[in-house]
């Protein structure tokens, strides 16, 4: 979601493809080490380097369209590399899916329990937010507000924007690779229903949950999602409903994300803190004043 945040909330560039990507990630690891018997840590520089060179081929074309035409033609990209696993069932095990995936193991130390993948997890997490933090701050960073606010003035004051969205592009394609080819190492098993368009869905409400232009706000918004299913298994039919419901919701009562909302809750509530006492005594000064 960190990456897609680069790619939705400071370029302004919509994906509803995203899960494609993902799914490129995990599978590539997937084949490569069950079938070649390649090392899960090369599997996985072999996932980002298909899916970087995938996601630079594409974002020329993809990318010249903008608003709802980007959005359908993202939506486009997922859906063929969905039929594409399903339907190369020598390769990737088609609607069954693909299993054995060896798990990571880094100078002799197996990641075989939860807790060592929590770890793997968590210092990923944080160096892909490093990186986003440090992309925002830069040069790029600042292309990428501009683009965001206007493509036609970004131009005007001698930005490139078609690298600049090229690569923001690709940053985010390669952040789903990577997170791709943990969760194939992490589950063991995969398949085509775990790279859907209701993932891709699920990936931009993440963005959106949190908070658009803020790369915490996504990592929040991503932890939300990932346990809110659990608190509404009751209500798992009505997942896709569920959702989009809270979509809608957002862009109507909370824009700026959930993440924010909270943050200027927080200030309202600690500013009306150092207010109080100030107030009261300012009272009690006029009161015996008179």
């Amino acid at each position: 979601s960190v990456g897609l945040n680069l790619l939705m909330g400071y370029a302004g560039l919509i994906s509803l493809g995203h899960a494609a990507f993902f799914g490129i990630g995990a599978y590539t690891s997937a084949i490569a080490t069950t079938r070649y018997g390649l090392d899960p840590w090369l599997s996985m520089g072999a996932g980002l380097l298909l899916t970087g060179l995938l996601a630079f081929l594409m974002a020329r074309p993809i990318l010249r369209l903008k608003g709802h035409y980007l959005a359908m033609a993202t939506l486009g990209l997922g859906i063929i590399v969905q039929i594409v696993l399903v339907q190369a069932e020598g390769l990737t095990g088609g609607p069954d899916g693909l299993g054995g995936i060896p798990t990571l193991s880094l100078f002799g130390w197996e990641v075989d329990s939860d807790i060592r993948w929590y770890i793997v997890m968590c210092t990923v997490m944080l160096l892909v937010v490093w990186l986003a933090l440090n992309i925002i701050e830069s040069r790029s960073g600042r292309a990428l507000r501009a683009l965001h606010g206007s493509e036609v003035a970004a131009e005007m004051m001698g930005i490139d924007t078609t690298v600049t969205k090229t690569g923001v592009f690709v940053v985010a394609a390669l952040t789903a690779s990577l997170a791709g080819s943990l969760f194939a190492h992490q589950q063991s098993f995969i398949s085509p229903d775990s790279f859907s368009f209701f993932f891709s869905i699920e990936l931009v409400t993440m963005v959106v949950l949190g908070g658009m232009a803020s790369t915490f706000g996504a990592v929040f918004g991503a932890f939300v999602l990932t346990f809110l299913p659990e608190l509404l298994v009751v209500f798992e039919d009505y997942e896709v409903m569920i959702f989009g419901a809270i979509l809608m919701l957002m862009m109507i009562f909370l824009p700026q994300g959930l993440f924010v909302g909270l943050q200027r809750l927080l200030r309202r509530l600690l500013l009306r803190r150092k207010t109080a006492p100030a107030v009261a005594a300012a009272g009690e000064d006029r009161h015996g004043a008179a």
